[in-house]
């Protein structure tokens, strides 16, 4: 008799535990959070979105500025997609006054777009930024161009010792180059002197 109810006292004390080992694993599971990876947002660990798209000077403007985008803070902002401080300025020119924007990256320019109400022209400093065709700041003159003659000019307002080319099939994009010249004012460099001269300014005109 004591042999059955010991036996007894033991299978109830099994099926207790049993239960209470049920309990316990029935609550952790659900304080489990599972990962799911069809919930998971793939697009956050391709390689191309772990830093922000360049910009790109083309036939119509640099990133998002184009000869539609206001001359206020916001939209210039807005179309150099917030990479760069900004810093706004006047100067006069052949008796005009010329409003601009300075964009500004660790305290150099990097940009410079002109205009009154909506942009006019805009000069791209920076060598992170490419044109359509490839082309960036340093560049030499004879990477693009074997002539001077149907290809340049000499350029004008503050950049008069340089010479600005037309991009190939473009309208818009004129490229600044510069470099040693000891000639005349106002004479174009033999296109000898201009082969080793590099791209300084890449810019865009309405």
């Amino acid at each position: 008799m004591k042999a059955v109810r010991y036996t007894l006292l033991t299978v109830a004390m099994l099926v207790s535990g049993c239960a209470s080992s049920s309990g316990t694993d029935a609550n952790s599971s659900q304080q489990v959070s599972w990962w799911n990876p069809l919930s998971y947002h793939w697009s956050a660990a391709l390689p191309w979105n772990w830093f922000g798209s360049s910009l790109t000077a083309t036939e119509q403007g640099v990133g998002g500025i184009n000869g539609s985008t206001t001359m206020t803070e916001a939209a210039i902002k807005e179309g150099l997609k917030g990479k760069y401080d900004l810093r706004q300025g006047m100067r006069g020119h052949n008796g005009q006054v010329v409003s601009f924007w300075q964009a500004m990256d660790d305290g150099k320019v990097m940009l410079v777009i002109y205009g009154q109400t909506q942009v006019d022209r805009i000069e791209v400093l920076d060598s992170r930024i490419a044109s359509a065709d490839g082309s960036k700041i340093g560049d030499a003159f004879s990477a693009k161009f074997d002539k001077a003659f149907n290809n340049c000019v000499l350029a004008s307002g503050l950049d008069t010792r340089d010479v600005e080319c037309r991009a190939p099939n473009s309208q818009h994009l004129r490229y600044v180059y510069s470099g040693t010249w000891h000639g005349p004012e106002g004479l174009m460099p033999s296109d000898d002197t201009l082969k080793s001269w590099t791209l300084s300014k890449i810019v865009w005109q309405r």
